[in-house]
């Protein structure tokens, strides 16, 4: 049995930034209810030494654009990393969205063993396309967006499993 590399890439990347905006919203509506400043909630972290929301929310969009351009074999669209909103927060990962959506099955399947080289601060990472995905790009996207729920959940906002898994 063979597996669609883009079936198990752009629609569930998709499923789950979509989620991240509902969990956004939620969020903001949250800030707005108890009449929080909304920054105290974006620039919120779980650890004095982990990312704020923010950047969990950014890094989540860059793993889904990238990984997608990757196995592709195509350049992704560059964010400037400066939101510090929520409406901003959510326009960026619905530029994420419309962008996959470009994406077609014939652009990703056959990525399987694309040779990916990743350059990271300290190291270089080099993948075939399949482990990218399964052990690169989904843990990467899962964690980010986890810890987005995590810390938003963490100050008070009312979410629970089915925000993160989304409606069947």
């Amino acid at each position: 049995m063979t597996i669609s590399m883009y079936k198990a890439s752009i629609p569930v990347s998709i499923r789950t930034l979509n989620n991240l905006v509902n969990i956004l919203e939620k969020g903001a509506a949250y800030a707005e209810t108890k009449k929080i400043d909304p920054s105290v909630l974006i620039n919120s972290r779980l650890s004095p030494d982990m990312f704020p929301l923010s950047k969990q929310v950014q890094i989540a969009s860059d793993i889904a654009n990238r990984g997608a351009a990757r196995l592709a074999g195509i350049e992704a669209p560059k964010f400037e990393d400066n939101e510090t909103t929520f409406p901003q927060l959510i326009d960026r990962i619905h530029q994420t969205i419309s962008h996959l959506n470009t994406f077609k099955p014939e652009q990703i399947d056959g990525s399987e063993e694309r040779e990916i080289t990743l350059q990271m601060r300290d190291k270089t990472l080099s993948f075939q396309g399949m482990p990218y995905l399964f052990y690169f790009i989904l843990p990467n996207l899962y964690f980010h967006v986890t810890t987005a729920y995590d810390i938003l959940r963490h100050c008070g906002v009312e979410l629970g499993k089915q925000d993160f898994l989304g409606q069947p």
